[in-house]
């Protein structure tokens, strides 16, 4: 890999991780498009470590407050009630899915499901999701024809249930195409939450998922001779810090 290419493919997975559409298709198809070889699951998952590097930082105040109410919450049962240990233990609880399937399907992820066919088709068809989930949270919001507007959930109203649906949406995001954030705010829509309330918990979940995948893929590629070490680093440099910058664009966005 030339330090072109992994500056483009920084670029791209920076400004693709937190919006609702795929990152690693976007990844795959802008190298298939350029001629390059496929960047490979390992280098999406480590540069998926810069992207959540990126998002510790942006909500640290929030994953403070919960790591710190959650641990609290081992010990005092009192605690369990408070809001941010209870978010602490639907982060765990939502992240079961993806950590299933991650390890059950690996084989799969990183071979078949990276067909570009089925890619292409998961934009498609995610794209449509997408669109309907907005739509009804747009009518909720503006009354529809009868004007008359509809409360939507806030984070206060998760449960588990609706934790292990957000997490089964994450998980879909193991097949290229599947927008991570895309697929979890949309299914939080159609659950009936606010939409800034869907993405502050799509992205929290994402935190154990994706860096517990970046540091899984690091430890094999520490062991293999194939990864082009220092376009990777330069690459999950760049990925941090322009989803940083998304981060706090989509977060404004969404909010108005």
């Amino acid at each position: 890999m030339s330090w072109f290419e992994s500056l483009i493919l920084g670029l791209v997975q920076g400004l693709t991780e937190f919006l609702p559409v795929s990152s690693s298709a976007h990844l795959r198809l802008t190298a298939a498009f350029s001629g390059w070889h496929d960047p490979g699951a390992a280098f999406t998952a480590i540069t998926q470590i810069g992207t959540e590097a990126a998002v510790l930082i942006y909500f640290r105040k929030d994953i403070a407050s919960i790591i710190g109410a959650w641990s609290k919450s081992l010990a005092d049962k009192e605690m369990r009630k408070d809001h941010n240990a209870r978010m602490g233990w639907l982060v765990i609880v939502g992240s079961i899915p993806i950590g299933v399937l991650g390890v059950t399907l690996k084989d799969q992820i990183e071979g078949p499901f990276r067909d570009l066919r089925i890619t292409a088709t998961m934009l498609v068809v995610v794209g449509i999701v997408i669109g309907v989930a907005d739509r009804l949270a747009a009518r909720d919001e503006s009354g529809g024809r009868h004007r008359v507007a509809k409360q939507r959930k806030e984070l206060t109203d998760l449960g588990v249930k609706d934790g292990l649906i957000f997490g089964l949406c994450q998980a879909a995001a193991l097949i290229p195409g599947v927008s991570r954030s895309g697929a979890t705010i949309s299914g939080g829509l159609f659950m009936g939450y606010r939409r800034e309330a869907a993405a502050r918990y799509s992205f929290l979940l994402a935190v154990p998922a994706v860096l517990a995948s970046g540091l899984f893929e690091l430890k094999d590629a520490l062991e293999s001779d194939h990864i082009a070490w220092g376009p990777t680093i330069f690459a999950t440099v760049i990925a941090f810090g322009v989803g940083y910058a998304v981060i706090a664009w989509f977060m404004k966005f969404i909010s108005t």
